[in-house]
């Protein structure tokens, strides 16, 4: 794994609540998976020759690196896009569907940064994380019919969640490609840019918004999601009072009191 020593320099190896640091893959054809820290966030970039497909090794690499930003309270957002023009084609046969997952169960929020095409695999990636921001050019398709295969990262669950199941059967037996305007129009993506530039900037903003609150309401707001879209109404709400009830006896709950009546910005310690 890759990383910038600039901006990684908070981090320390082999230190309890840190990152640890990796050493380069030997071979480039692999791929590697690059690392910055900029603020609260992690920001991981794909990065391999032929549209940034996932190696096994890059694989291994994201599902450690899931781990450790779930220990290390430090860290608050973790977004991943591609080099290039390119999010990523797909995955290579042997990856592990543990990759996406390890991914889809971190307790803290998750974005995907949709530079260009994210195709197959490389979808499935991206409906894994929390949100999804893209540029106009970004193309989106599941193809993997057309090689006598089922998706298997998931995509034949999280599609349909998000856009119907109708649109996503269309798309999964056709292989039928849309792009990122309308894919905000199904509700694929969340946030459109017009280019890369523009793109990066939408990232940092949401990035610092979700830093901005409270690290455990954030983490509670994710559970109540997560946990209850696959539990009926009233078992939803249920959870969203006891985990209500949860926040209030924290210590960020009540800095969040004490700076509304200050009229200032509170300071979370996640506490």
């Amino acid at each position: 794994m890759k990383r910038n020593s600039h901006e990684l320099s908070s981090f320390s190896d082999g230190s309890r609540g840190h990152l640890r640091s990796r050493r380069q893959p030997k071979n480039v054809e692999a791929g590697t998976i690059e690392v910055r820290r900029i603020g609260g966030s992690l920001l991981v970039t794909l990065n391999r020759p032929r549209q940034n497909r996932l190696s096994a090794i890059m694989a291994r690499e994201l599902m450690e690196l899931a781990e450790e930003a779930e220990d290390d309270e430090t860290v608050r957002v973790l977004a991943i896009t591609g080099a290039g023009d390119t999010f990523s084609s797909g995955f290579d046969a042997d990856v592990d569907a543990r990759t996406v997952e390890s991914l889809y169960a971190l307790s803290k929020p998750t974005i995907a940064i949709l530079n260009g095409d994210a195709l197959d695999e490389g979808l499935e990636l991206a409906l894994a994380l929390d949100l999804r921001i893209a540029t106009k050019r970004a193309r989106f398709a599941m193809t993997q019919l057309e090689r006598g295969m089922l998706p298997r990262f998931g995509g034949t669950q999280r599609l349909p969640r998000l856009v119907g199941a109708t649109q996503a059967l269309t798309m999964l037996l056709t292989g039928h490609e849309i792009g990122g305007v309308e894919a905000m129009r199904r509700g694929l993506v969340t946030y459109l840019a017009d280019d890369r530039r523009n793109l990066e900037r939408t990232a940092r903003d949401l990035c610092e918004r979700i830093e901005s609150r409270g690290p455990l309401g954030v983490r509670l707001v994710k559970e109540a999601v997560h946990k209850g879209i696959d539990m009926t109404l009233e078992q939803g709400i249920r959870l969203e009072e006891d985990l209500y009830a949860l926040l209030q006896t924290t210590a960020d709950r009540a800095e969040g009191i004490r700076a509304f009546l200050e009229k200032r910005k509170p300071i979370f310690k996640g506490s």
